[in-house]
């Protein structure tokens, strides 16, 4: 099959062994794969969890169609249209635990579309209702909100029972588009002052839950804007993996900081997120009433292209090779 591969010359689109599936595993015949910011680092040569190193298959999540399904597998069946995290998403195929595979809405959903959507319904619900263990009512900001898992982020948010919406986003015209994805205050991290702004929108409490996923620079500014008894969840370091921390005002105010990471997760572990956040957001999705936009689509053989128009960072949602 053809395959974007980690080469010591970068990535290149190669010949490489169509995998099988295990007992438990599914062969997904990729139809779009859709980029995230880890495949930055794997195309690089770095290890993302039990990935990397030359001849790694990159990619992170695909949809397409079930090729075969291994002896343990109950639910579904060749010709089934499906969408799931799955590592060496770029390629013509790719197996996924059948635990994490979800099948496409029957609502005309495209398989671009589609394959946007595991990682960011996997990793948001999870910071939200899982670590973060948002209630309805309570406040929300996302911190870095014009990514693609921000923006899906805050509609998961508002579907959830949030009172207040906030995001974060230092490019200007990003930053104004957040509204269109349940932002009900869209704010700039280079100002100073806005953690006033969350207060002042909050009526002075602080806001409840922060999905972070800057770190870096910002956490002190974080648990400024936190409430007394705040939850920050740090999904990502965008702003850089080490920061001056203020260990006083994180007791003053009594935070529960909280790491997250699939990484260290085991495969049941996994499986329970996804079964959680089909609890929650399926009926929502299948109304298409959480989506993603897509900022450009390549083709599989632009592989290495596509990676440069995200590590150019001006791109607003999500980048999809098509197959």
């Amino acid at each position: 099959m053809k395959a974007a591969v980690v080469t010591e010359q970068g990535v290149q689109v190669k010949e490489a062994p169509k995998p099988s599936p295990k007992a438990n595993e599914i062969l997904i015949r990729v139809k779009a794969a859709s980029l995230n910011r880890a495949d930055l680092a794997v195309a690089a040569g770095h290890r993302h969890g039990a990935v990397g190193g030359p001849g790694t298959i990159v990619g992170l999540e695909c949809a397409g169609e079930v090729e075969t399904v291994g002896g343990e597998v109950k639910d579904f069946k060749p010709g089934d249209r499906v969408m799931s995290s799955a590592a060496g998403g770029f390629a013509e195929y790719a197996v996924a635990d059948s635990g994490r595979v979800h099948k496409i809405p029957a609502n005309n959903m495209s398989f671009e579309q589609a394959a946007c959507m595991p990682v960011a319904v996997q990793t948001m619900h999870n910071a939200l209702v899982g670590a973060g263990r948002l209630k309805k009512g309570e406040s929300v900001l996302i911190q870095g909100a014009s990514s693609g898992v921000g923006l899906l982020g805050m509609q998961i948010a508002r579907h959830m029972g949030a009172s207040i919406v906030m995001g974060t986003s230092t490019n200007d015209s990003r930053r104004a588009r957040l509204k269109e994805f349940g932002c009900d205050l869209a704010l700039d991290t280079r100002d100073p002052k806005w953690p006033d702004k969350v207060k002042e929108a909050t009526g002075g409490k602080g806001v409840d839950l922060i999905v972070d996923q800057v770190s870096g620079g910002v956490i002190n500014q974080n648990m400024e804007a936190a409430a007394i008894l705040g939850r920050i969840v740090n999904v990502g370091r965008l702003g850089g993996m080490k920061g001056e921390f203020n260990f006083d005002l994180h007791a003053l105010k009594r935070i529960d900081y909280i790491g997250v990471t699939f990484r260290t997760r085991t495969p049941e572990e996994v499986r329970a997120i996804v079964q959680a956040a089909r609890k929650d957001l399926w009926p929502a999705i299948e109304a298409g009433k959480l989506s993603l936009p897509i900022d450009r689509t390549f083709p599989l053989a632009q592989a290495a292209e596509a990676l440069a128009h995200m590590k150019a960072n001006a791109h607003f949602g999500k980048i999809v090779l098509v197959v």
